[in-house]
């Protein structure tokens, strides 16, 4: 299954650094998940983190207590400009593609969030696709309340 979901934000390009570490990331799906990251990598954007090799396996925690899923990150890309592409798997999920791709202007930016995934278990996916959308769209709300702006 596969889905996508943008905002437009007013954002300052200094700004755009903060959607692309783990405390951005958890700002995001608070209060409704959080993920967990050792901490040479939550200190760290994710901009710096390398590419091309398993980096950790994070806890996905339901409102932030209780594990749900166990996600090991893997990025192919990072490009601090110009935003992400994922590779991982987790227990849930044996194939999970996100690319977040950042639109820069001089005073805004347009995020784009793709989602790509396949259940180890496929009928799972069915039940599986709207609480993810739902959890981007939440995302985006975040993103939108925090730095201003619009769904696109």
């Amino acid at each position: 299954m596969k889905f996508e979901v943008s905002s437009n934000l007013k954002i300052s390009p200094e700004d755009v650094d903060g959607l692309l570490t783990m405390k951005g990331v958890n700002r995001e799906l608070s209060p409704i998940i959080r993920m967990t990251a050792p901490s040479e990598w939550s200190s760290k954007p994710i901009f710096e983190w390398p590419t091309g090799k398993v980096l950790f396996s994070s806890s996905i925690l339901l409102f932030g207590i209780l594990p749900i899923d166990r996600h090991t990150f893997f990025f192919q890309s990072i490009d601090r400009q110009r935003g992400f592409a994922e590779a991982s798997s987790s227990l849930t999920n044996k194939l999970w593609h996100h690319r977040r791709e950042i639109d820069r202007s001089e005073a805004s930016c347009r995020v784009t969030d793709t989602v790509e995934f396949q259940c180890r278990l496929p009928l799972l996916a069915y039940v599986l696709g709207p609480v993810y959308r739902f959890i981007f769209k939440h995302r985006h709300q975040v993103l939108r309340s925090f730095y201003g702006g619009s769904a696109s």
